[in-house]
């Protein structure tokens, strides 16, 4: 974090191709649907784990870093910051990591121990049954997302109460960060467009898909 810090955060030549390029406001951000650090890069203080926590992660005390202009240099010191509290995180994390086993032992819906397949037919079985048929969710719908690197990670899902879904939709944070690129570009230099792309950090796989 130290060499990046001292490489590029207040090198003139990375300050002249960031600084004042690809902004996107607050509103605009919104508008477009835009999650992650990109987001908060605009000044959006939005993480889905304050949000809506899940895993524990109201237990944790961890800030979340904003931008105020919402340009490519905003966004990457989003990221740094981000980087730094994930590692405060991690460090919480484990001085809190209580002993003993760290998988629930439902034979339901989880995996027995490697050890034990290798040892005991019925766990060789239920693993064979877990990967192979998956399980039954009751009959309904349901929503749930993460906080991706890239921003908000959703699986929306209808279950028939079999084994394999009815209807599924990923809502993916680089499909919908990337869609709000024509508008951070307008008026821009053709070279101004690749610095916009790098700071929206797209994965491709996930948009061609």
């Amino acid at each position: 974090m130290k060499e990046y810090e001292t490489l590029l955060t207040k090198n003139v030549i990375w300050l002249k191709r960031t600084k004042g390029v690809g902004i996107i406001s607050k509103e605009d951000a919104l508008n477009w649907g835009v999650t992650g650090p990109t987001l908060r890069g605009s000044g959006v203080k939005y993480d889905v784990r304050k949000a809506f926590p899940y895993s524990s992660y109201e237990d944790f005390d961890f800030d979340i870093p904003i931008g105020s202009v919402g340009d490519v240099y905003d966004r990457y010191t989003v990221r740094l910051r981000e980087m730094e509290w994930s590692n405060a995180i991690a460090e919480q994390a484990l001085e809190r990591l209580p002993k003993g086993p760290i998988i629930a032992d439902d034979p339901r819906i989880t995996l027995p121990p490697k050890d034990a397949v290798t040892q005991d037919m019925a766990a060789l079985i239920r693993q064979f049954k877990i990967a192979s048929e998956g399980f039954y969710p009751p009959k309904g719908e349901v929503y749930a997302s993460v906080e991706a690197s890239k921003g908000e990670l959703g699986f929306y899902l209808v279950s028939d109460g079999s084994n394999h879904p009815f209807r599924m939709r990923i809502r993916p944070p680089s499909f919908l960060n990337l869609s709000a690129l024509p508008k951070m570009i307008e008026g821009s230099l053709i070279a101004d467009v690749i610095s916009a792309i790098g700071s929206i950090d797209i994965v491709l796989g996930e948009i061609d898909r």
